[in-house]
């Protein structure tokens, strides 16, 4: 008989995931601040962990960035090794590109919106999860330091506030769930107090 995976090796693959995304993520810093990146994997984890998600979820979480900005493909296949094709499918889906340099900022954040409005459930979840850390962390640092937070983005600042009202709307399209109400609260909060177009 098949049994379920025990506490104990969940949270050594956990802790597998976290040492990676550290290692990858050594040295990098949130923009425009010094806070350490890793920061960012750990909060996304967390959120996903609090909204129901399951092991593989979580662990994409912690790694989600990793492919995109510390190795491209190459990272994505020694995550596809080390954690399975789940967790790799999910970074992937949350990989709005594995090129280096980047495309161009706009028609790749369009294609990615296309993307996520067919996107898996687990898909959906980190992506979720991932932007409402990240409109906290830019409504947060408005406050504080008000137009200035919008130099950090290789966009403008309407450019920016238009990616994150469209990806709310594209999570909203596959239905509400908490978090994307969180995630809808968060980008409206912040539309209006950088004096954006109201949601």
């Amino acid at each position: 008989m098949k049994q379920s995976k025990t506490p104990d090796a969940s949270a050594q693959r956990y802790g597998r995931a976290l040492a990676h995304a550290a290692e990858k993520h050594a040295g990098q810093n949130r923009k425009g601040t010094r806070i350490p990146y890793i920061s960012h994997p750990l909060a996304v984890a967390s959120l996903v962990l609090e909204f129901g998600g399951g092991e593989d979820e979580v662990i994409a979480a912690l790694l989600h960035d990793v492919a995109e900005d510390c190795g491209g493909q190459e990272a994505l296949d020694e995550i596809r090794q080390k954690f399975g094709m789940g967790v790799a499918a999910i970074v992937e889906g949350c990989t709005d590109t594995l090129e280096s340099p980047k495309p161009e900022w706009r028609p790749r954040k369009e294609a990615y919106l296309a993307h996520l409005q067919a996107a898996h459930r687990s898909v959906r979840l980190v992506a979720a999860a991932d932007k409402l850390h990240n409109a906290r962390s830019i409504l947060r640092d408005y406050r504080s330091e008000g137009e200035n937070v919008w130099k950090r983005f290789s966009a403008p600042k309407e450019d920016v506030l238009w990616y994150y009202g469209a990806v709310t709307r594209a999570l909203e399209a596959r239905g509400l769930s908490p978090l994307v109400e969180e995630l809808d609260r968060a980008v409206g909060e912040m539309m209006r107090e950088s004096q954006g177009a109201k949601r």
